[in-house]
């Protein structure tokens, strides 16, 4: 049997090789969603799939660069070829680049927003047609406290989240007569291998699982008049 002919909920997850993503799609795998693996990093997709079909969950890997649309059409195509339609994004993926401002290129600047920014459009763009025909779906963005205040040497990082928080407003209203829920999450310091790469030495306050659980609540449990929330998770 398959996930498409069983018809559990469908899940497409960015930034699922490692982190917050990873923990994301095997708690939502966990509760019966069938999910789309997404990033760059094949390796690290293939791992996490494992786990989740050793444990009889569903997933299938999707490498895929976010910042690139046709790639990201792809996904959501693969996606509903393998399970269905897409009840649940979780946009999940996520660069940072730590250095002074007068040291960030604009390659550096593009490639951060390009990831966090543009990528969380593109996917949420991607989506749309298939959840505004059935008139429901969610959309859980994965934003952060430094898309509420400044930090040093993360201009970059921070302007992209900053915009995410305001994407995520900003689709909640348009989307909200289709019976579509957007969300964002604001984590903390979390325990990731990209923080820790960002950041050394430094001691985060939460694991990924902490911050996943609050998105899974999001994307299936939260009530649908909390759209367009920003739900802080600093640890």
């Amino acid at each position: 049997m398959t996930p498409h002919s069983a018809g559990p909920p469908v899940a497409i997850v960015t930034g699922a090789s490692q982190g917050i993503g990873a923990a994301t799609a095997l708690a939502l795998a966990k509760r019966g969603f069938g999910v789309a693996l997404a990033a760059r990093r094949p390796a690290g997709l293939v791992a996490i799939e494992t786990r989740i079909r050793e444990a009889g969950g569903f997933a299938f890997v999707a490498p895929t660069d976010v910042a690139e649309r046709d790639q990201v059409s792809e996904l959501v195509a693969e996606t509903e070829r393998r399970f269905g339609p897409v009840g649940l994004l979780v946009n999940a993926a996520g660069a940072v680049h730590r250095a002074p401002l007068t040291s960030t290129s604009d390659a550096d600047f593009d490639s951060v927003l390009g990831v966090n920014l543009k990528g969380t459009f593109l996917c949420t763009r991607a989506v749309l047609p298939g959840m505004i025909e059935r008139r429901r779906g969610r959309i859980v963005n994965l934003a952060a406290v430094a898309g509420r205040i400044g930090a040093p040497r993360l201009a970059a990082y921070c302007a992209s989240k900053w915009g995410v928080v305001g994407f995520t407003k900003a689709c909640a209203e348009e989307l909200r007569p289709a019976g579509i829920s957007v969300f964002a999450v604001c984590p903390g310091s979390v325990d990731t291998e990209s923080y820790r790469a960002a950041i050394p030495g430094a001691k985060p306050r939460s694991a990924p699982e902490s911050v996943a659980d609050v998105i899974v609540w999001l994307g299936t449990e939260a009530p649908a008049a909390m759209s367009g929330s920003v739900v802080d998770a600093p640890g």
